[in-house]
């Protein structure tokens, strides 16, 4: 697929499909007019590059764990960075705070739909 289409898939802008490849965290084909050809595969590890940079984390490190992020997976760790398992750490509790705290607004959210469907239960059909 064409960079325009992977652009559609993800709903990632091409500027930022660049940015990735400049920073090594996808290798597109390039056919002979030069144009980029993506492979299926890559919509995945587009969603899953922006999931890790809208957590915080920087694409040096998402570039250190993309053989974490195929499958199979292929970690080969030779001379993993002390600082890099320290910010991955840092970066996992604050994920696990984020999702706590996620699974609490969704219960607040449930509670109220259930409260509202005992109330008025036609208002609730409407919504659900």
């Amino acid at each position: 697929m064409r960079i325009g289409e992977l652009e559609k898939r993800t709903g990632t802008p091409a500027r930022s499909l660049r940015y990735y490849e400049q920073q090594g965290l996808l290798t597109p084909r390039r056919l002979d007019n030069g144009y980029r050809e993506y492979d299926d595969y890559l919509v995945d590890r587009v969603l899953q590059i922006r999931g890790l940079i809208d957590s915080g984390i920087p694409t040096r490190i998402i570039k250190q764990m993309l053989p974490c992020l195929g499958k199979p997976h292929t970690i080969v760790v030779e001379d993993a960075d002390p600082e890099l398992l320290v910010v991955l750490g840092r970066e996992r509790d604050r994920m696990n705070q984020r999702i706590e705290c996620l699974a609490r607004n969704r219960d607040a959210i449930d509670a109220y739909m259930r409260a509202v469907a005992e109330a008025s239960p036609a208002r609730a059909a409407a919504v659900v």
